[in-house]
């Protein structure tokens, strides 16, 4: 008879989302809607910390938070753990080392790659230009990575809705027709990108519609996540020789 380890509430659960608190609509393509990936996920709330707190108060004393609720997805046995803000970035060592499963806190950590990739500069969409600074990028170990950003703190529906909270309701296609300007102004900067990566977890569920606008690879939380998902629970090939 084959005996089964236990030990755990909760099983079968393959990533853990630390999850800032926020409650505007989270479309298909969010890391917050579990319907965005093929397999199961387990969030972890970080009440207090909202988009605004983290852009724009970031703080040492958030670490120590951050690294429970860590350890808190990793007792109910995820195999890895993300966050729900790019700008999570500037924590990822620290998180990283106060566990023993995989972490990736942000689209950004995928840069280095995508220049490896491209060898041209990478594009950047992120919800605010002057909040990202050289110290988000120092901690996902992309400092020499040659990037242009472009930020979406100008935008009215956006910056309304996500960097300053002043209501939960939200005209998608308005934040659609947002980036897609914002991404229109970034090629005008930089025509010689070859591929965009986007910081902001707000913008996947708009990623198909830049490809088939732009025509270029779009990287972004849900491809991160996807892929590092497969390396922790890889799967039987089936098929024929």
């Amino acid at each position: 008879m084959a005996i089964t380890k236990g030990g755990r509430n909760i099983c079968g659960v393959s990533v853990g989302v630390l999850s800032l608190e926020s409650y505007f609509p989270k479309p298909p393509g969010h890391i917050k809607n579990p319907s965005s990936l093929p397999f199961t996920t387990c969030y972890e709330i970080l009440e207090g910390i909202t988009v605004p707190e983290l852009l724009n108060r970031p703080s040492d004393a958030m670490i120590g938070r951050l690294c429970d609720a860590a350890r808190n997805l990793e007792r109910q046995g995820v195999r890895a753990i993300t966050g729900s803000c790019g700008f999570l970035a500037l924590f990822q060592r620290e998180i990283a080392e106060a566990v023993s499963v995989p972490v990736f806190l942000s689209a950004l950590i995928q840069l280095p790659l995508v220049y490896q990739v491209t060898r041209a500069p990478v594009g950047v969409l992120t919800a605010s230009a002057p909040a990202l600074t050289d110290r988000h990028l120092e901690g996902v170990g992309a400092q020499d990575v040659p990037i242009v950003v472009q930020g979406l703190q100008d935008c009215e529906e956006f910056g309304a809705v996500i960097l300053r909270n002043e209501r939960d309701d939200m005209d998608l296609d308005k934040i659609q027709a947002e980036l897609h300007g914002a991404t229109t102004t970034l090629l005008a900067r930089a025509p010689d990108i070859q591929a965009l990566v986007l910081e902001c977890t707000d913008l996947p569920p708009y990623a198909f519609s830049l490809q088939q606008t732009f025509g270029l690879p779009v990287f972004d939380l849900i491809t991160l996540t996807t892929m590092i998902e497969t390396t922790v629970r890889q799967r039987h090939y089936h098929g024929f020789c």
